[in-house]
């Protein structure tokens, strides 16, 4: 299978992006790979897969490659004989944070008729914006961690007790997050997370919570990874998540029993189905004396979690034949044909 990877972006996370995309040429050992890489000015490029590295973006080299251009039906390159089509069966949308999760790359994708791996609209709407994600967890009967939503130019007080951690709303890899101690931290924090974003969210720290990563999808039947428990310190940062969306080799599953892997789970499927169909994602969640509590979703995984899984390749193709298709809408101008006739026009 030919998988189209696209990666990029005018993104907070545009260099995370590009980390996945090379790390999937390691992981995807029997497909062939076509590199899409989309710069800061939202410029689409083809990458060789063969020469790709990081180097290559941060030098600019990769302007000398061939430039594409949006058309019904997929990506196309100029040449000397006219306009070609770039071939590939899917494209993977790898896009972190804005233009690859919030939906302009599913918007573009579902209005050029392109098959796409991804969240589709309104799931990159509500799963990119970590407020709305509160809002979508109680519609579903999912609990959450307890939360307050403070803009930029509201007063800046809180009522929660502290330790508490401050987020950007629409940000991940921990880009603009604090852990404030103390009131006299919360002024600093938010100056940092509203250098990112007009809206945060705060939410209490839990000492000592233990937290859990179950990814997966849907094609003939669920396909769900195993469950993480990632090693980490208070939280990680933007360097250590940097890192660790280069991982390629398959972690050890969580020990822990079947009753907590059963709730876990079946609140990911609730999540998941139908709002995520055609994607892979990660859900992190928290659980709190016996309590499972969606934390984030992650709508474009780093590397695609495919650390999690036994067959992620094999998965990937599965879910590329079993892919969310929108309706056809015949128009046949009946209704402006009768506005004609009644006037006395042909």
């Amino acid at each position: 299978m030919n998988i189209a990877i696209l990666f990029g972006g005018s993104s907070y996370e545009h260099e995370i992006s590009i980390v996945s995309a090379i790390t999937m040429k390691k992981v995807l050992k029997k497909s062939t790979i076509t590199y899409i890489f989309v710069d800061s000015e939202r410029n689409f490029w083809l990458i060789d897969s063969e020469k790709i590295n990081s180097k290559l973006f941060s030098s600019g080299e990769y302007k000398k490659s061939k430039q594409l251009t949006l058309k019904q039906g997929g990506f196309y390159g100029e040449g000397m004989f006219g306009s070609k089509q770039v071939a590939f069966d899917v494209l993977l949308n790898l896009i972190h944070g804005r233009d690859g999760e919030d939906g302009k790359t599913a918007s573009l994708m579902t209005f050029f008729s392109i098959p796409f791996i991804s969240p589709r609209l309104e799931a990159s709407a509500l799963s990119y914006n970590k407020l709305y994600t509160k809002f979508l967890a109680e519609s579903l009967g999912v609990k959450t961690v307890a939360y307050e939503h403070l803009s930029k130019n509201d007063t800046r007080t809180i009522s929660m007790d502290y330790p508490v951690i401050v987020k950007p709303v629409r940000l991940g890899s921990s880009i603009g997050v604090s852990i404030v101690k103390s009131e006299a931290e919360l002024d600093y924090a938010l100056d940092v997370a509203f250098e990112f974003d007009n809206d945060v969210i705060i939410e209490p720290f839990i000492e000592g919570v233990k937290e859990y990563n179950q990814a997966g999808c849907y094609t003939d039947g669920w396909e769900l990874s195993i469950i993480e428990e990632p090693h980490k310190e208070e939280f990680l940062d933007f360097e250590k998540k940097y890192m660790d969306f280069s991982r390629d080799s398959q972690v050890c599953s969580a020990e822990i029993d079947d009753v907590l892997t059963e709730k876990i789970r079946e609140t990911f499927k609730k999540i998941y189905d139908p709002l995520f169909q055609g994607s892979i994602i990660r859900c992190d969640f928290f659980v709190s004396q016996g309590e499972v509590l969606l934390n984030e979703i992650n709508p474009i995984p780093g590397s695609m979690a495919n650390y999690l899984f036994e067959d992620f390749e094999g998965m990937l193709h599965r879910l590329a034949t079993h892919l969310p298709k929108e309706n056809s809408i015949g128009v046949d101008y009946t209704y402006i044909d009768s506005i004609q006739k009644a006037k006395g026009k042909a």
